[in-house]
């Protein structure tokens, strides 16, 4: 954008006279300020033009996304977009999924070694090649060279079964039962859930690809096999997965994103850790949402200890707090109850009827067995901030990183505060392997030094000051190594969920959401437990049921703990 009035006032009527505006404009740059000089009504006006300056940039952002839908929409192209460096790049050189540094060759992908890539294939024809011509009389044989070639043979493959009738004297008759399945194997009702959810084909595609092959299917088939094939046993199986997580892991991390259903806007909430994944859109991403989804099923409201405890500390008035206990009944089936519970007492104002019902839900949850330890990782969106909260570092710098200097020293301000951070960032690691009570007490006063220092710029101090305050939050790793310290993890799952819904919108039935949200969880989950979706599909439309439950796995995975 251009200041005009940099100009002396006057409006630029040519390119040249913008141009010099914006160099002229670009040379002002608030000086630094002595500290003697810093009064409190110098430092306030600063602030003010730091806020000021920071709208500016959202703002000069906005028109140029603006400019660049116009530019999408006469034809043309958009502004290019350019990477970010990886910020987090020197401070975890272990890790397979970050880079070295830049004067390093990135980790090769699992399965990139050098190994004879065709050794353990399955010849399934072999066929001898003479050298072409007539060969010199004095030429001696060899042997062989093998060259293998790979290919996929891809055909219909259909079996007509002849049912016998037979029919006794008296007129009772008796045939030959069919497979179970119907007129589809499992083979391509396989390959039909592999291509929706895991390439991400549509329906139209599957059908345009499968009528190519001479397969006779129409598009309500597909949807059907889509929603309706062993429905019930999948989503039975993605919800014990859940529940034996929760019983076994010692930390998840946490995410949302959008998701739209039935037209309308909804949310996905990730949880997952290292060894599981599991999404389910609802349509609110509120703290009694996430809550609910913890109890991984269970549909009662409780009131114990706990809840009165968390009702008070979310300042439920006294007199509401008392009715509740004063009233005889502390355990409610379902959610009618439990509303109908908050009307007789007069919980009229949506925010106490808020309190009390995320505390009547952690009471449900810890009668049924929930751990109080396990930590919560997130990016500090609220209604995660239950529990052992922690919070996510990578999120927390970058508040830092999208500070605006508005001059050279608040440029090396922010720089050497960022490098403080990383570098803290990478000593935390170094802890997360090998803890220590000397490395704890050093970590944490570094902690302190980093937060509470003061610099020129009084926006970076106000922000310094508030994630001081998630000190407790931050550090979390110092009490618990084993608990990671980003949410890295649940947004590498989550994009995938991002990527389907790019590719099909909405869902536009219940039936669909639910599928999507259980087939996304299995196919994740397969990956991190190294099971092939492929093989995973095969095994459990075909019922052979070989690969265990995923649930059990996971447990063998954590150790066999229990709660």
């Amino acid at each position: 954008m251009c200041n005009f009035s940099i100009t002396e006032g006057k409006k630029p009527d040519t390119a040249s006279e913008i141009d010099y505006s914006i160099r002229v404009k670009n040379k002002y740059q608030l000086p630094p300020i002595p500290e003697a000089e810093r009064t409190p009504l110098v430092e306030a006006l600063l602030l003010i033009i730091e806020q000021q300056a920071q709208t500016i940039q959202k703002l000069e952002e906005g028109i140029q996304h603006l400019r660049d839908e116009v530019a999408v929409l006469k034809g043309e192209k958009k502004r290019p977009e350019f990477k970010a460096s990886k910020l987090d790049k020197e401070t975890n050189p272990d890790d397979g999924d970050e880079s070295d540094g830049d004067d390093k060759k990135p980790k090769k992908r699992p399965g990139s070694s050098k190994r004879r890539k065709t050794q353990t294939l399955t010849i399934h024809h072999e066929e001898t090649i003479q050298p072409e011509g007539i060969l010199p009389d004095n030429a001696t044989f060899k042997g062989y060279r093998d060259y293998t070639v790979q290919d996929l043979k891809i055909s219909p493959y259909n079996t007509r079964y002849h049912l016998a009738i037979w029919e006794t004297p008296d007129g009772k008759t008796y045939s030959g039962r069919p497979p179970s399945g119907g007129h589809f194997g499992g083979t391509i009702k396989s390959y039909i859930l592999y291509q929706y959810h895991h390439c991400q084909v549509t329906q139209p595609l599957l059908l345009e690809q499968l009528r190519e092959w001479n397969i006779d299917i129409s598009s309500g088939q597909i949807n059907n096999i889509l929603l309706k094939e062993k429905e019930e046993e999948f989503i039975q199986e993605k919800e014990e997965l859940l529940s034996t997580a929760l019983e076994v892991s010692d930390y998840i991390t946490v995410d949302d994103s959008g998701a739209r259903h039935k037209g309308k806007n909804g949310y996905v909430t990730h949880i997952g850790n290292q060894h599981f994944a599991w999404f389910k859109s609802t349509a609110s991403k509120s703290r009694i949402n996430f809550l609910k989804l913890l109890r991984a099923g269970q549909t009662e409201y409780h009131l114990s200890d706990e809840s009165y405890l968390y009702m008070t500390q979310a300042k439920l008035p006294n007199k509401m707090l008392t009715r509740l206990q004063e009233h005889s009944e502390n355990i409610f089936q379902d959610e009618d109850s439990w509303e109908a519970h908050l009307d007789c007492l007069g919980f009229k104002r949506p925010k106490h009827r808020r309190i009390a019902t995320e505390g009547a839900l952690i009471g449900s949850l810890l009668e049924h067995g929930f751990r109080q330890d396990i930590v919560i990782v997130s990016d500090d969106a609220g209604q995660f901030n239950v529990f052992l909260h922690a919070l996510c570092w990578v999120h927390t710098e970058r508040l830092i990183h999208k500070l605006i200097p508005l001059n050279d020293q608040h440029r090396i301000e922010i720089q050497m505060i960022r490098d403080q951070i990383w570098t803290l960032y990478r000593d935390l690691k170094v802890y997360q392997k090998s803890p220590s009570s000397e490395q704890k007490n050093e970590l944490d006063a570094r902690f302190d030094t980093i937060f509470n220092q003061k610099t020129s710029y009084e926006t970076l101090n106000q922000l310094l000051k508030r994630i001081n305050r998630n000190k407790q939050e931050l550090l979390v790793v110092l009490q618990r190594p084993e608990s990671p310290l980003h949410t890295n993890g649940s947004e590498t799952d989550i994009r995938d969920y991002v990527k389907k819904k790019k590719v099909s919108g909405g869902t536009r039935s219940d039936d669909g959401r639910r599928c999507r949200d259980t087939f996304a969880s299995l196919k994740k989950t397969c990956r991190k437990l190294k099971i092939s979706f492929w093989e995973f599909l095969n095994d459990r439309v075909s019922k052979v049921n070989s690969i265990p439950p995923l649930a059990e796995i996971v447990r063998q995975k954590m150790g066999n703990k229990t709660a």
